[in-house]
């Protein structure tokens, strides 16, 4: 089931999904617009006869014009998106043009347009007037200016929700509330709340305590995007086994690598292997759906793009920080899963690569301070992200790891800083997390 969701997921985030669903609705709705004209005889007195068209040659020409419109207003639309994917490019860089393809409203857009303009070719088919026969859809060509009026509405809402997704801020912050909404599901447990404490087995005697050794390969090189945890489980519960994974959600994999390791006391078939194979999804590009760091390596990338001499745009940068400070101090309150996964009669299962806080910090931080080395303002708002970090972190060697940071920020900033009195901004700030006194 979650590997269809990941399935789902992965369809709906799609340029062409929605606006394919909208267009197969809206045929539907043409097909079922025309039936109800078949049925229903519309007067045209009274009210009606303003809001009902009573002549053939009269709704061709509205329908001819709508169509004409809508397609023309649907290119407009197409090359405004492309025209803000190029500036996104440019600007935040080009693995961020998947959050712009991905907005729901830009899909909703062109699928509306693009809709519209079939539905009335559709209805501009069935008018008919001649001897034999007469029909006019009254009914389906009002509801097709209705869907004009909605869709100049809409044109209005696009053009300023892309004059806004565009500024870095909203960029920032939208990665920042999705990376945060991933976090959530990847890391349901908060400190306190875990059940039972994690225990280390001794890894290497269950491993040799199993007669035979079986490798699971990558069948093409890529980023491995998705891992069916639930399903390995489940199949080396029965097979008795365990599963070693060397890799997780993220990494990079290059063809017929050792991705896993089965081990079992029976000999395993090619088909057994080959299931193993196919719960593990390696692809193009990376996701973010089982993968922690990859909205933090897109921030990142935005921090580290201002920062360069072409742009230097410290305030960028600086967002960037603040906004990864949260998702830090948000992490500190999480508990990370362990790498040893059990089954219900508490039997090693599953060793996985597992996501540590350590790793996490090291992703969120260390290219942003070796790209930052020229802008003060930057450094010092890096260690006052850290002091933060300090502040809400209590596990020791989660302070082990923010020390480490704040010790590579003062080193650096005493071997590039020019003015002197910036440096001893840096040093003062550093005695809020070393203490006073520190000799660091």
């Amino acid at each position: 089931m979650k590997k269809l969701n990941f399935f789902w997921n992965q369809l709906t985030s799609t340029f062409w999904f929605v606006p394919s669903l909208i267009i197969v609705g809206t045929i539907g709705i043409a097909i079922l617009s025309i039936y109800i004209d078949g049925l229903v005889e519309i007067s045209h007195r009274g009210l009606s006869r303003y809001l009902f068209i009573d002549s053939a040659d009269s709704a061709r020409s509205i329908l001819t014009t709508i169509s004409g419109a809508m397609i023309g207003v649907a290119g407009t639309v197409f090359s405004i998106t492309l025209v803000a994917l190029t500036l996104a490019s440019s600007q935040f860089g080009p693995r961020l043009i998947k959050n712009f393809m991905y907005d729901r409203l830009n899909q909703v857009v062109l699928g509306s347009y693009v809709a519209t303009y079939i539905y009335c070719l559709i209805i501009l088919n069935t008018i008919k007037e001649n001897g034999e026969m007469d029909f006019l859809p009254s009914i389906s060509i009002l509801l097709s200016l209705l869907a004009a009026l909605s869709n100049i509405i809409l044109l209005i809402v696009f053009i300023h929700h892309i004059a806004t997704t565009i500024q870095a801020d909203m960029v920032i912050s939208d990665i920042s509330e999705s990376l945060n909404k991933n976090l959530n599901v990847l890391f349901p447990e908060k400190i306190g709340e875990e059940h039972g404490e994690d225990h280390e087995p001794k890894e290497q005697e269950i491993k040799e305590s199993y007669s035979n050794r079986m490798q699971v390969k990558a069948p093409k090189s890529g980023y491995l995007q998705y891992i069916n945890n639930d399903s390995l489980l489940q199949k080396v519960n029965e097979m008795d086994g365990i599963i070693e994974l060397h890799y997780r959600p993220g990494d990079y994999v290059v063809f017929s690598v050792e991705v896993a390791t089965i081990y079992t006391n029976t000999d395993l078939s090619d088909e057994q292997v080959l299931y193993f194979t196919n719960q593990i999804i390696i692809s193009e590009t990376r996701n973010k759906y089982q993968d922690a760091e990859h909205s933090i390596h897109q921030m990142v990338e935005i921090a580290v793009r201002a920062l360069s001499p072409g742009v230097n745009d410290p305030y960028t940068a600086i967002s960037c920080i603040d906004n990864l400070t949260s998702t830090m101090c948000y992490l500190t309150t999480v508990k990370f899963p362990s790498k040893y996964r059990y089954n219900e009669d508490g039997d090693l299962r599953v060793i996985a690569d597992a996501l540590t806080y350590e790793g996490m910090l090291d992703a969120a931080f260390n290219q942003i301070r070796q790209f930052a080395s020229g802008s003060p303002s930057v450094v010092i708002r890096l260690l006052e992200a850290l002091i933060t970090i300090h502040e809400f972190t209590y596990r020791p060697h989660y302070k082990r790891a923010v020390k480490i940071h704040a010790q590579m920020v003062l080193n650096m900033a005493s071997d590039s800083f020019d003015e002197h009195n910036d440096f001893i901004d840096v040093k003062k700030r550093s005695q809020q997390i070393f203490g006073e006194g520190s000799d660091q």
